[in-house]
């Protein structure tokens, strides 16, 4: 069923535009589910193709699993995307995250109880907040957790791939899915 809230439809497999349809089948396949962030993307097949594309590469960097959610997690509390908050907190609860680490990011004010994460975090906001122009003293400060100056090009990836999930979400009111309810 195609379902219409406010300005943007949430697509189903069926309704969805011809590029999208493919895109949208693998991810109910992958997932068990079709997202409704993904639905509601479908509306444009380049935002939905661009954005499977980039999360799909940040998902085959050199950065270990638990520090990529560190990161998504981190650009969506920021972007404040609810949904995106709790599919990665779900994401970090399968990875074995401990809780005070899941709480420290959704707070986003509180330091991550793991010193390499917390570096990983604070670099990701600096990139942030500087567009890309972090110090020498921010980027040294990384590079001395063990991370390399590959990890910090990776970061900017992940962030474009999540900036585009959180603006997006937030742009068309993209529901939490019964899903993930529970870390909602």
């Amino acid at each position: 069923m195609t379902v219409t809230a406010g300005t943007f439809t949430a697509h189903t497999i069926e309704s969805a535009p011809r590029a999208s349809a493919p895109l949208l089948r693998r991810t109910a396949e992958h997932l068990g589910y079709l997202p409704g962030a993904m639905a509601l993307m479908a509306e444009s097949p380049d935002l939905l193709k661009g954005f499977l594309t980039a999360s799909g590469q940040f998902e085959q960097t050199t950065l270990d699993p638990v520090a990529r959610e560190v990161l998504v997690l981190t650009v969506a509390v920021r972007n404040g995307c609810h949904l995106c908050v709790a599919m990665h907190s779900a994401r970090l609860a399968e990875l074995g995250a401990g809780a005070a680490l899941m709480a420290a990011l959704r707070d986003g004010g509180v330091a991550l109880p793991e010193p390499g994460l917390e570096a990983l975090r604070r670099f990701v906001l600096a990139v942030l907040d500087t567009a890309g122009r972090v110090s020498e003293t921010e980027l040294a400060a990384f590079l001395a957790h063990g991370y390399t100056r590959q990890n910090a090009l990776e970061v900017t990836l992940g962030i474009g791939a999540y900036t585009m999930s959180t603006l997006a979400n937030r742009l068309t009111g993209a529901p939490v899915d019964p899903q993930l309810a529970a870390f909602a």
